[in-house]
């Protein structure tokens, strides 16, 4: 059983706390059977401050990383500012009790830790938006992406705020056991599987008018023609507006361009095609609207770094054990 280890740092954030508790340990496989074990640690084994006005108690102090898988930083309320540019001799003595085959991830500014350990040197990275600037000022090595949810660096991942680390949680289920377990764990805390678009949609920029209509109804109609080409004109002219107009719009509500989205939203529908059917590949690349298998294998190695067929053998299997 792949065993979670969270590390509970004074001032610790109660409810980013229990996140990976409460998506990994509700993963189980079609049998019924816990594909997780999640354990809580502090430094020493004794009780743990938090940024509300109580403590917890956790049964495991820092040997318990020893024993990790993967292992979840949450944020912690440190310092003046909150924020922790250095490593503590305790913190980093335990962070050198992880094995080497270990998978590291942080919640919200808990990249600091990441950062101040050297974890994230020459990695893309994220944080929450308000100390995005800050985060990069203080650690040029790392490219920041102040735009994103979640970076999936391989080893190292990094979420941008409170419920991006639910989302990040949710892509580790995927990742490690495929889209129809993660759908289950999402539905059963009764949240979205995945979200659309980044921090872009949550950070508080002043808007030059207030945005009267919505395209909300044409994402959903759009989503029901993926399997053929929806240039832009069609998508503003469904939307009722101009093709200027509905670019500003889509931008305000979603966070990335209509073009980059459809892409997503593509390279999504192909992915649960490749996990939960057995249909050619070439017939997936046209059920999600890429045309053609070597478009398909072009966005899908551009998203998640493996081909079609590599993809389907790694989560079809998975998904089907």
């Amino acid at each position: 059983m792949h065993r979670v280890v969270v590390l509970a740092l004074d001032g610790v954030y109660p409810f980013e706390l229990s996140i990976p508790v409460r998506i990994f340990g509700t993963a189980e496989d079609p049998d019924g059977k816990p594909l997780y074990e999640v354990v809580t640690c502090s430094l020493d084994g004794g009780p743990v401050s938090t940024s509300a006005d109580f403590a917890i108690t956790v049964p495991h102090g820092a040997e318990a990383l020893r024993t990790a898988d993967t292992v979840v930083i949450p944020p912690f309320a440190c310092g003046p500012d909150g924020l922790l540019d250095w490593l503590p001799d305790d913190l980093a003595a335990a962070l050198a009790l992880l094995p080497a085959q270990a998978r590291i991830v942080s919640i919200c500014t808990a990249s600091y830790v990441l950062a101040a350990a050297g974890l994230l040197d020459g990695r893309r990275a994220t944080t929450h938006w308000t100390e995005a600037a800050h985060f990069q000022r203080t650690f040029p090595q790392i490219e920041v992406d102040a735009d994103v949810l979640f970076v999936d660096d391989g080893q190292v991942l990094t979420a941008a705020g409170v419920g991006a680390g639910v989302d990040l949680c949710l892509h580790l289920v995927r990742r490690d056991h495929g889209s129809e377990i993660a759908n289950r764990v999402a539905r059963l805390c009764v949240v979205p599987p995945w979200r659309e678009g980044g921090q872009a949609q949550y950070i508080d920029r002043p808007l030059p008018e207030p945005a009267t209509a919505s395209t909300a109804a044409t994402r959903v109609w759009a989503l029901e023609q993926l399997h053929r080409p929806l240039p832009l004109a069609e998508l503003a002219e469904h939307a009722r507006m101009s093709v200027r107009t509905f670019c500003r719009r889509f931008g305000e509500e979603v966070g990335m361009p209509p073009g980059q989205w459809l892409t997503q939203r593509r390279v999504d529908r192909a992915r649960r095609l490749l996990e939960t059917t057995d249909l050619p590949v070439d017939q997936v690349a046209a059920e999600a609207g890429f045309g053609t298998a070597v478009s398909l294998r072009q966005h899908l190695t551009g998203t998640v770094g493996v081909s079609p067929t590599a993809y389907r053998t790694a989560f079809r299997t998975r998904a089907a054990a």
